[in-house]
C-alpha cells in the first residue's frame, strides 16, 4: 500500500474526552473515529487489524469444527419474551417498532435466535454435537459508554453456540473451546488470565470462565493465587475461611451482650476509633431489598458485600441496597445503627462474620450499639453463606497461598448453558431410545473490537502503538526520507516489491512530507518493522528498526529484506503470533 493514497488522518493531540490510553492512541493514529457516544467508524488501518483478529478467530474456531454462519441483527422481541430475558436485559436492550408496530430488538447476543434456528432444523441425536458461530455487530444501550472500544454501544463480536445430547459431550466441547480461546489470545499478543466467573444475564446451569487481558484501565478485578493456578473475577472469587479457636467461642458464649452508648458513631471507621478494636471484630448490618422484600445482611467490618454472590444466595432477580427511609422503617433506627438483634426480617450472615466468637453490632436504636453479641444465641440467621468480596492477601481456598489482585479487561467469556434456553424455547432431539430430550447448550463470546483496545493498552509507549505482528495492519513500514531523490525512491520501491512478493504486508510512505513527520507517524501507527531509505541509499544501505527497540541498525538492502522474510517465517511458525 502506498501511503500517499492511504486514508490515514493522524492527530497530534487526542480529544480531551478520551480517557484511556488505547482510546487516545487509536484516535491519534487514525484507526477509529467517533460517530456518536459509544459508536465508532473503523478507518482503513483499524479495519485491517479487525480483519486479522477475525481471521485468527476463524482459524481457531474451524480447527475445533465450529461452523460459521450469519444471523440477523434485528430480532423479534417475542423470542426474548419467550426465553424470559426481555425484562432481565432491561434498558440495555435496544428496542424499536417497524411500520406495522411489531417490536424488534437490535441483538446484543443471539441465544434466542440460534436456539430457535436449531429447534427447527435439528431433530435427532445423530446430528449432534453441533457448534455454530458468527462474527457480527452487536448492540447494547450502555448507560455510560467510555474508554473508546472497551465499553461501546455498537461493537464487533464472535459468538458461538454448541448443542449436545449430554453434559459429558458439552464438557468436551467446553474444554476444546477453552483451549481455542487461549490460542486466540496468545496469537493476538495478549497477556491474559482465564478466570472463574459469574454467568450474569446470559445465565446457565454449568461453569463459566472469563478471559481477562491484564491492564490498569480494566473495569474488572482479577483475583489470582501467588502459589497455584487459581484465578477468578472478584464477583466469583472465594477465599479460605479463618476459623476462630473454640476457647474464644466458649468464653464469648458465657457473657451476656451489653448496650453501648455511641452518639454520632455511624461508620465502621468511627466505631474502630470509639472502641479501640480492629474492624475485623465489628459487624455491619446492611438492609437490602431483594425482589422488593427487605433482608438484613451481616458482614465483618473489614469486608465488603459481594452483591452477585448475595443475589445468588437469595435467588433474587432484583437486588438493591435499601434507602434510608426503608432502613429506618425496618430497624427503627437511622442508617448506621442497624443490627440483627430483634430484627423480624430474614438475616443473611457471611461465613467469616458467623465465625466470630462475639461481635459489636448496631442496636436498632439511634446512638447505640450492642457488644458481646453471639450469632445463634442472641439472633438466629436464616442463612450462613459466603457473600463477601475476597480481599487482597486472603488465603487461597485451593492451596493456602496468598491472593493477589489485578485489573483486567474482559475479552472473552465461555458458558455452560445447559437447558436454560432449550427448555424455554422448546429445542429438543430424539435420543437413542426414541425419547424427546432438551438440547444441552454452551455459548462462547469474544469481543473482537475490544481486543484492539486491550492490545494497545498492553503494547504502547510514549511515541505510540506497538502492534504484535500477527494483528498489525502491516508488517513492514518503508519510509522514504526524500521522495524527490530518485535513488531513494527507486530503492524503496525495489524493497517494497521484494517484500510484497514474499507475502509480507508492506506500507510505503511515499508522501511529500518532512522526514520528522514521517518518523513520528510511523511510531504512532506502530507497525512492527520500519525501514528508512535515506542518505545511505546510494551505497545500497538502509536503516532497520524494530518498533519494540530504541535504536536503529544500518543494513545492506539484501540483508534487510532477508531479515524481514525470516521474521515472516518466524511469525507464521508461531501460529501468526510474535
Amino acid at each position: 500500500m502506498k501511503q500517499d493514497k492511504l486514508f490515514l488522518p493522524t492527530l497530534r493531540e487526542a480529544p480531551s474526552d478520551a480517557e484511556a490510553v488505547s482510546h487516545q492512541l487509536l484516535l491519534r493514529a487514525g484507526y477509529i473515529r467517533q460517530t456518536a457516544s459509544g459508536i465508532y467508524s473503523y478507518l482503513p488501518l483499524g479495519w485491517r487489524v479487525l480483519r486479522k483478529v477475525s481471521e485468527i478467530v476463524r482459524e481457531e474456531m474451524d480447527r475445533i469444527d465450529a461452523q460459521e454462519l450469519l444471523m440477523p441483527a434485528m430480532q423479534p422481541t417475542e423470542l426474548w419474551k419467550e426465553s424470559g430475558r426481555y425484562h432481565v436485559y432491561g434498558q440495555e436492550l435496544i428496542r424499536f417498532h417497524d411500520r406495522h408496530d411489531r417490536e424488534f430488538a437490535l441483538g446484543p447476543t443471539h441465544e434466542e435466535v440460534i436456539t430457535t434456528l436449531v429447534r427447527s432444523e435439528v431433530s435427532s441425536y445423530r446430528q449432534l454435537p453441533l457448534t455454530l458461530y458468527q462474527i457480527q455487530t452487536k448492540f447494547r444501550d450502555e448507560r455510560r459508554p467510555r474508554f473508546g472500544l472497551l465499553r461501546g454501544r455498537e461493537f464487533l463480536m464472535k459468538d458461538a453456540y454448541s448443542f449436545h445430547r449430554s453434559w459429558e459431550e458439552l464438557d468436551g466441547t467446553y474444554r476444546r473451546m477453552h483451549q481455542a480461546y487461549r490460542a486466540i489470545f496468545q496469537r493476538c499478543g495478549l497477556d491474559f488470565r482465564a478466570v472463574e466467573a459469574d454467568a450474569g444475564a446470559i445465565g446457565g446451569e454449568g461453569g463459566t470462565h472469563e478471559f481477562m487481558a491484564l491492564a490498569d484501565i480494566g473495569e474488572d478485578t482479577v483475583v489470582s493465587c501467588d502459589s497455584c493456578d487459581y484465578a477468578a473475577n472478584l464477583e466469583k472469587a472465594t477465599a479460605a475461611r479463618h476459623i476462630r479457636v473454640e476457647e474464644d467461642r466458649t468464653i464469648a458464649a458465657a457473657r451476656a451482650f451489653e448496650k453501648l452508648h455511641t452518639p454520632g458513631v455511624k461508620t465502621i471507621r468511627e466505631l474502630v476509633t470509639f472502641t479501640g478494636l480492629e474492624a475485623d471484630r465489628l459487624v455491619k448490618t446492611l438492609i437490602y431489598e431483594a425482589d422488593g422484600q427487605p433482608v438484613a445482611v451481616l458482614i465483618r467490618g473489614d469486608h465488603e458485600v459481594n452483591e452477585t454472590k448475595l443475589k445468588h444466595v437469595l435467588q433474587a432477580e432484583e437486588l438493591a441496597l435499601a434507602d434510608a427511609a426503608i432502613t429506618e422503617r425496618v430497624t427503627g433506627a437511622p442508617v448506621g445503627f442497624a443490627g440483627p438483634v430483634g430484627l423480624h426480617i430474614p438475616i443473611v450472615i457471611d461465613c467469616e462474620a458467623a465465625d466470630l466468637p462475639s461481635m459489636i453490632v448496631g442496636a436498632n436504636e439511634d446512638s447505640y450499639h450492642f457488644s458481646q453479641v453471639v450469632a445463634g444465641r442472641d439472633f438466629v440467621p436464616h442463612t450462613v453463606a459466603d457473600v463477601r468480596n475476597a480481599a487482597e492477601g486472603d488465603r487461597c481456598l485451593a492451596c493456602g497461598g496468598r491472593l493477589e489482585f489485578h485489573r483486567g479487561i474482559e475479552v472473552g467469556h465461555i458458558f455452560k448453558l445447559g437447558t436454560k434456553y432449550s427448555e424455554k424455547l422448546g429445542a429438543s432431539v430424539t435420543d437413542e431410545s426414541g425419547q424427546e430430550k432438551p438440547l444441552i447448550m454452551g455459548c462462547y463470546g469474544i469481543g473482537i473490537s475490544r481486543i484492539l483496545s486491550a492490545v494497545v493498552e498492553q503494547n504502547q509507549d510514549e511515541n505510540g502503538i506497538i502492534w504484535p505482528a500477527a494483528i498489525a495492519p502491516f508488517h513492514v513500514h518503508i519510509v522514504v526520507v526524500s521522495i524527490k531523490d530518485e535513488v531513494q525512491t527507486a530503492l524503496a520501491r525495489q524493497i517494497y516489491q521484494s517484500l510484497r512478493r514474499a507475502g509480507l504486508d508492506v506500507l510505503l510512505d511515499d508522501r511529500e512530507e518532512r522526514v520528522g513527520v514521517k518518523l513520528k507517524d510511523a511510531d504512532l501507527v506502530g507497525i512492527p518493522v520500519r525501514i528508512v531509505v535515506g542518505k545511505y541509499a546510494a551505497d545500497g544501505r538502509v536503516e532497520w528498526k524494530m518498533r519494540t527497540e530504541r535504536e536503529a541498525m544500518l543494513l545492506g538492502v539484501e540483508e534487510a529484506c532477508a531479515m524481514a522474510k525470516e521474521m515472516r517465517q518466524k511469525w507464521e511458525s508461531m501460529g501468526g503470533g510474535e
